[in-house]
């Protein structure tokens, strides 16, 4: 059994970046999962695979993985370039625009 620590992405449902702030560990899968014969859906009996971890830090959930003698395999989370413009959409708000608002 192989945990995995990662960073969740954000949501593609919204624009913010709630929920991004903290590490993660997942427990792999140590059964094989079987095929219901009556609905036909995927499971198992392993209830370890259920379960997520949340950590502050990377390095909390490697030292957690450590002292408890769990294999891992880390993750490195896809940095975001943040788009800031020039003028953008938050001008239309400004206290103090230099230049009235116009159609």
């Amino acid at each position: 059994m192989v945990a995995k620590i990662f960073k969740p992405a954000k949501s593609a449902m919204q624009s913010g970046v709630a929920n991004t702030n903290y590490w993660i560990m997942e427990l792999g899968y140590s059964m094989a999962k079987t095929i219901d014969p009556l609905m036909g859906w995927t499971g198992s009996k392993d209830t370890r695979e259920q379960i997520q971890i949340k950590f502050d830090t990377e390095q909390a959930a490697v030292n957690f993985a450590k002292d408890h003698g769990i294999a891992f395999t880390v993750q490195k989370p896809n940095l975001r370039k943040h788009i800031v413009r020039e003028n953008g959409y938050g001008e239309n708000f400004k206290f103090d625009k230099k230049m009235p608002w116009t159609h």
